[in-house]
């Protein structure tokens, strides 16, 4: 080999090490924006009960009227439910037509109202403000600003029978895409 083959030879040996500590480089910032993309989201969690706990705070303080009714879930609906739903339309880039989901709904009510909470892993993830009458439930969520996502989920629900509701959930993120989901819920117990 001449010496100038020598030489080209060592000036590429730093260029090639400096490649690979640029994609290492790139790795942990990767691994970074994950680490506190997660903290946002547990964050984001722990905001939404702290909110929903200052509006039970306040209800409580708040001057009581006489003719106040306090709403309640029917006892045939109050208390656990085993949900499956399953992606019926999509256009957005996290849910896929097909995807099946698990979780527990628990249908709870207090002084401020009538609520559904999804819980998962034994972690309440979504709490829906619920309105009912003797025909059908209405159930919405909307993430408050600190969220990653902008994720609004309303669900409509209907009676099939004394062990059995039905419906859709619709799902719009980030006001970008929607997708749509059967909800099948059964009675987990008698409360």
């Amino acid at each position: 080999m001449a010496l100038h083959q020598y030489l080209l030879f060592f000036l590429f040996i730093p260029v090639l090490l400096c490649g690979c500590q640029d994609s290492q480089k790139e790795r942990e910032l990767e691994s970074r924006e994950q680490r506190i993309l997660t903290r946002e989201k547990e964050f984001a969690l722990k905001e939404a009960d702290y909110q929903s706990l200052l509006r039970m705070r306040d209800s409580l303080f708040t001057k009581r009227d006489t003719a106040v009714v306090i709403q309640r879930w029917p006892d045939d609906i109050a208390g656990l439910w085993s949900c499956k739903s399953v992606c019926r339309e999509s256009n957005c880039s996290d849910y896929v037509i097909g995807d099946l989901r698990s979780n527990t709904w628990e249908f709870v009510s207090d002084s401020t109202g009538l609520y559904t909470r999804v819980i998962n892993n034994n972690k309440v993830v979504c709490v829906f403000a619920a309105k009912y009458d003797s025909t059908s439930i209405q159930l919405r969520y909307a993430s408050d600003s600190s969220a990653s996502k902008n994720q609004e989920l309303t669900v409509e629900l209907g009676r099939d029978s004394k062990n059995l509701i039905k419906g859709m959930q619709t799902a719009v993120i980030d006001k970008a895409c929607t997708a749509k989901f059967s909800i099948e819920l059964n009675r987990l117990t008698n409360r």
